[in-house]
């Protein structure tokens, strides 16, 4: 089964760094290609957007087992690295 990588599961907010629209289209892509998600265009009617369509995405069984999956993994590996102390930080 595919897995998700560091940017399929992190938001620019959380990762402190820009994310770039074509980074972001280029990873929900490669979701859909995982199978992890599911799209389809909708018309849009907000002038803003100047006609251009919206997508709607539907994350998929296999996404959300992928998901827990990888917080399985990155839980088990944090727990193992236990607490920083201040004059490790």
């Amino acid at each position: 089964m595919p897995r998700l990588g560091e940017f399929e599961l992190l938001l620019e907010e959380n990762a402190r760094r820009r994310v770039t629209r074509g980074a972001l289209y280029r990873t929900l892509d490669r979701l859909a290609e995982k199978g992890f998600l599911e799209w389809e265009l909708e018309p849009s009617e907000i002038p803003e957007r100047g006609g251009h369509p919206m997508r709607r995405l539907l994350v998929t069984a296999g996404g959300m087992t992928a998901v827990r999956d990888a917080r399985d993994v990155l839980t088990t590996f944090f727990e193992g690295v236990g607490e920083a102390t201040p004059d490790e930080a």
